[in-house]
């Protein structure tokens, strides 16, 4: 039987990117100790198991040296005041499957001869905050009004996320690698990401996070497709960001979902102290936004705010997860209503491979495709 030499530091390299620990790899690999050493050598078959479970390819497993990676897109992302080092598995691979989409949507809208978008770096970092937020919700046709009558975040998540993609901006919202259950992706790590295009703008949203969560990061992520700057991104609203960038698009954010101008006449009809909660449901966002906002009206000391957000942290950090629900596990949630759409129309006009096709969607059986050509209203 063929065995593998394999470099000691690639192997090392290889299980701590993967995030998986020592006792997991230990039982499904216990001879991984003595391939470290170099008293065994795995064979072909051993090899390509432990690169699907460490989620690297046997090409990397070979190199003399482990490779450099790196995000092929910047990473504003800081914990501590420092840039994350490292980016995992499951990041990259997302990062991969998206710009692997959003390539062959710019292609598909240039032979349907599409315009450019216009909104796609129409605005600078620096500019006016709560006039590039109005000129987003005008865009977006963001109604405040009509989120206050929606009755559950899914709703108007749902609905924020429709007026995104139907604008030509891919919105992609997954929990997961492309749709493989087993590869969670971890909210903690990163919340989203822009990959700005004048063709084929695309914001992924981690669907990991909880709903309000999802509603700033779609909101940031808008902010960086309106300055056309890709991007993985602290999209939080709760800290200000060190980084310039960064800071400009949760301001930006903060005002697209909660007006300052709406909510200073909100808080003075009603009684002190402000009702988090209800503030919260009213404009569908996260009880922290809620809070930075609060502070950000001048109705709440720095120290107030940071006491009340440790405590709405460990209030919410004690909540029962819910299971995200059904909506997040269709495939106009996961890839894009827009993207998945054509691709399939495009594949059932013989221009694009069932191959491809399957390949970027995450298919794997002919039911799924046709199927998702029904929903659709699509026939071959």
């Amino acid at each position: 039987m063929a065995r593998v030499d394999v470099r000691p530091e690639v192997l090392t390299w290889a299980v701590a990117r993967s995030g998986l620990s020592d006792a997991t790899l230990a039982k499904r690999f216990p001879k991984l100790g003595q391939w470290i050493e170099r008293s065994a050598t795995p064979t072909l078959r051993q090899l390509e198991r432990f690169a699907t479970t460490t989620f690297t390819s046997v090409g990397y497993l070979l190199l003399d040296a482990p490779p450099a990676e790196s995000l092929p897109i910047p990473d504003f992302r800081t914990v501590a005041d420092r840039q994350i080092s490292r980016p995992s598995p499951h990041l990259l691979d997302t990062v991969y499957l998206c710009q692997q989409r959003q390539d062959w949507f710019r292609d598909f809208v240039r032979t349907q001869g599409e315009t450019p978008l216009a909104v796609v770096g129409s605005a600078r970092v620096g500019d006016d905050v709560v006039e590039t937020a109005a000129g987003i919700r005008e865009t977006v046709g963001f109604n405040l009004a009509e989120r206050r009558r929606m009755g559950t975040w899914e709703e108007a998540l749902r609905r924020f996320i429709q007026q995104v993609d139907e604008l030509g901006i891919l919105v992609m919202v997954s929990g997961v690698v492309g749709s493989n259950t087993r590869r969670r992706l971890d909210p903690q790590e990163f919340r989203g990401f822009a990959l700005a295009d004048d063709r084929a703008p695309l914001i992924f949203v981690n669907g990991a996070d909880s709903k309000a969560a999802q509603m700033f990061t779609l909101a940031h992520e808008l902010a960086h497709i309106w300055i056309g700057q890709s991007g993985v991104s602290d999209a939080t609203a709760f800290a200000a960001s060190d980084h310039r960038t960064e800071n400009w698009c949760n301001r930006v954010a903060a005002e697209l979902l909660v007006p300052m101008a709406e909510l200073r006449q909100v808080l003075d009809a009603a009684p002190s102290p402000p009702d988090v909660q209800g503030l919260a449901r009213r404009f569908k966002v996260s009880t922290l936004v809620v809070l930075r906002r609060i502070h950000d009206a001048g109705r709440m000391t720095r120290d107030d705010y940071w006491q009340a957000y440790e405590a709405e942290v460990a209030r919410v950090r004690a909540l029962p997860k819910g299971s995200g629900g059904d909506f997040y596990l269709t495939l106009g949630a996961r890839a894009s209503k827009t993207f998945s759409r054509a691709i399939v129309s495009n594949t059932l006009e013989g221009a694009t491979s069932f191959t491809e096709a399957f390949r970027l969607l995450g298919f794997r059986k002919a039911e799924t495709f046709h199927e998702a050509a029904r929903q659709f209203g699509l026939r071959a």
